[in-house]
């Protein structure tokens, strides 16, 4: 039987089914992790893994047998995918399953932060409405056929600007290169991107390569008028540059559901009622934590079956 080491806590319907069909180990059992993985690394042909755990350079060099990685999410970034290549180790993920998901949760960030929707939910469970004399609730802003940057347009961005047709917007997308075929014009300045938008949502791959894209210098240019939507990484924002321009109403709001450093959330930013904080939870539904559940167990029998995975991370990106 092989050997499969989880990284971490899954959802306990995949790893009951690892169990059945694998010997497992999981780190999150273990009194000590960094001790079971120097003294039994070498006995882990598999590993499953997640878009929050990864996979570092170090973990890998002490699995020398290790033959293949299955991810619980789309995010690589956390994943040396280098160091994988290198041995020549499998790398398999979880993209497209959550597309729809995703881009739902980035509508309905822009629609939140735009109507005022938490906010006012927060106003009249704090009895304000009732309040003879209460001034009205403050006015939001409107969605339909407003301008729509789109910061990254690989699956999950396309799939956002199509939902955006429904709102009839304007829509201008912003990544290193123009992607083929793409229905839409593509803006190669981000931060005449972010001049141009009312709403400016971010869908980029994280890493070092996309860390602080959007700086102070994007946000001044979305302007006091310009909503940020965050679905992608907490890395790509310059969170402090972020929090201070919320503050100072140097933008009129955010949506966020990630942050630089989970499950921590700037301070400062619960005091503030022009932004939406979510939990990290844009995949967050049954049915689409069910079906990338289910890619990780396809991804990591089919490596086993000698077939080739369905989602490989060596064959294309995120």
């Amino acid at each position: 039987m092989k050997r499969v080491l989880l990284a971490g806590r899954m959802t306990p319907a995949l790893e009951a089914r690892l169990r059945e069909a694998y010997e497992v180990t999981s780190l999150a059992d273990a009194a000590d992790p960094a001790s079971l993985v120097a003294a039994h690394g070498a006995r882990f042909d598999g590993l499953v893994t997640s878009a929050v755990y990864g996979a570092s350079a170090e973990l890998i060099a002490q699995l020398p047998n290790l033959k293949v990685i299955s991810s619980f999410g789309v995010g690589l970034d956390r994943l040396d995918l280098a160091a994988a290549q290198a041995r020549g180790i499998v790398v398999g993920y979880t993209p497209d399953v959550l597309n729809d998901c995703v881009a739902d949760l980035a509508i309905a960030l822009m629609l939140d932060v735009a109507r005022r929707v938490s906010e006012a939910d927060r106003f009249v469970r704090r009895g304000a409405w009732a309040v003879p004399g209460q001034a009205s609730f403050p006015l939001g802003r409107k969605v339909s056929g407003a301008k729509l940057g789109i910061v990254g347009f690989g699956r999950i961005g396309q799939t956002i600007a199509k939902r955006a047709l429904g709102f009839e917007m304007d829509i201008r997308y912003h990544t290193r290169r123009p992607v083929a075929g793409a229905a839409w014009p593509h803006e190669p300045s981000l931060v005449e991107l972010a001049r141009w938008a009312d709403y400016l949502i971010v869908i980029t791959a994280g890493g070092a390569g996309t860390r602080h894209l959007v700086n102070a210098e994007v946000l001044d240019a979305l302007g006091p008028e310009g909503f940020l939507i965050n679905v992608a990484r907490g890395s790509v924002i310059d969170e402090q540059a972020l929090v201070q321009a919320l503050a100072d109403k140097r933008i009129a709001g955010a949506g966020l559901d990630v942050f630089e450093r989970e499950p921590r959330v700037p301070e400062a930013l619960f005091a503030l009622d022009n932004v939406v904080l979510l939990p990290h939870v844009a995949s967050g539904t049954r049915e689409t934590r069910q079906a990338m559940a289910d890619r990780v167990f396809d991804n990591l029998a089919a490596f086993f079956d000698g077939r080739p995975l369905p989602s490989s991370a060596l064959q294309e990106s995120p």
